[in-house]
């Protein structure tokens, strides 16, 4: 039978019951002959309880410390998970990420996994044991702990899957899977059954909250075939039902994957602009304002330069809602060395995106975006492309009205 890896999050993890529920489910999968890796997060709500202690001793704890802290939640969790296992008469045994060994570089509290050494899981895996990792953390070369930042239990897991060559990744939440954008803005959104990688990573890098980057990055570059699906369905659901259900992000040469014009509209409100205006229209401009906002250690998302007049030009760009003010700063403290007229800020922003591979192959996509939101009265202030997406900037306050306006206007609201 095939390998598989199943992830749970903390939320699945969340209490003893819990907890049972998830060991009764990955029996389910070992009795039907797979072999089977889990790897669980800590307890819901329990790394921030961690981390808060430490932030009580001190405003800017060591993040070598702080990882050996947030270690600990994950490790309880592979602990528990293997008492339960046992307890239903599952062999089962955890380890550590220092232990498997996965290792990592030594960025603390964001570190990236370098290599995973498979050697002692398959061995227990030949011996039919259910092997339970920690996720979000690993060992770097001088042998510290290190975790992998929020979300990292994804990464981990998918990650594990590739080193294993897994037939499949299983990413349980408490959600049934990835949808056309977010049912609670749009209630007619629609479960997709398959999305590709390229798709997936647009909308995790634009808002959707399904599945952390770094996991999907992993995910393409391997080609680990991961799944999304809930795990608040009963943990004795039909094996057959349960492997079909969520949503599969798989490759794009899947020849039984649909070729949807728009998979999906993603949004994101935790964004600010900012504008410098009237600077020199000259070369090197754009480093000479990026440059220092790079220094700070602020992301930049979207840019525009407008038309030269006069020998002046407006510059403005995005960055995440909370690094608003240092950015601001940051700008201000150059604006008189670059000769800009004025700088402007809008930390009430919003960022909409339509989704697609089907983009490639059809033209009118952006017309049919723009008048769209045109008819709806929202004025768009930036725009950015890519090959299978388009993103604009508007008001916060049209953003929810812009998102059902386009899932409407895409047909997204219909079957499939």
């Amino acid at each position: 039978m095939a390998l598989i890896v199943h992830k749970y999050g903390g939320t699945s993890m969340g209490s003893v019951e819990r907890i049972k529920n998830v060991a009764q489910r990955v029996a389910k999968w070992h009795a039907a002959g797979h072999y089977m890796v889990v790897v669980p997060s800590a307890m819901s709500g329990e790394t921030n309880r961690l981390l808060g202690l430490a932030k009580e001793l001190s405003p800017q704890p060591d993040p070598r410390e702080l990882d050996a802290i947030a270690a600990t939640g994950e490790q309880v969790s592979v602990g528990l998970l293997a008492i339960a296992l046992k307890a239903i008469g599952v062999d089962a045994v955890s380890y550590g990420g220092w232990q498997v060994p996965i290792h990592t570089d030594n960025a603390y509290t964001k570190a990236r996994i370098t290599s995973i050494e498979d050697a002692r899981v398959r061995a227990d895996l030949a011996k039919r044991k259910v092997v339970i990792i920690t996720g979000f953390q690993g060992i770097d070369p001088e042998g510290n702990v290190t975790t992998l930042g929020r979300g990292g239990s994804d990464t981990s897991a998918v990650a594990v899957a590739a080193a294993l060559k897994a037939e499949e990744c299983l990413i349980y939440t408490d959600v049934d899977g990835v949808y056309t954008t977010d049912p609670r803005v749009v209630p007619e959104a629609r479960r997709l059954e398959k999305v590709t990688f390229e798709e997936m990573l647009e909308m995790a890098s634009l808002g959707s909250k399904v599945l952390q980057i770094r996991s999907v990055e992993f995910a393409g570059k391997y080609k680990v075939k991961t799944r999304v699906l809930s795990s608040l369905t009963p943990p004795d659901i039909d094996l057959a039902i349960e492997a079909n259900s969520g949503t599969l992000v798989t490759f794009e040469e899947d020849e039984t994957m649909e070729q949807a014009v728009i998979s999906g509209i993603a949004f994101n409100r935790d964004e600010a602009k900012l504008t410098m205006l009237k600077v020199p229209d000259r070369p090197g401009i754009a480093y000479s304002i990026l440059g220092p906002v790079a220094q700070a250690n602020i992301d930049v998302d979207m840019i525009i330069q407008n038309a030269s007049t006069d020998g002046t030009t407006d510059f403005s760009f995005t960055v995440h809602r909370n690094e608003y003010q240092r950015a601001m700063e940051v700008l201000n403290a150059a604006k008189d060395q670059m000769k800009a007229a004025q700088v402007l800020g809008d930390p009430k922003i919003a960022k909409v995106s339509v989704v697609g591979i089907g983009m490639r192959s059809h033209v009118g996509i952006a017309s049919l975006m723009f008048r769209t939101l045109s008819e709806e009265g929202i004025n768009i202030q930036m725009i950015s492309t890519s090959e299978i997406k388009i993103s604009v900037v508007i008001e916060d306050k049209y953003m929810e009205l812009a998102v059902r306006a386009l899932h409407k206007a895409f047909g997204l609201d219909q079957a499939a």
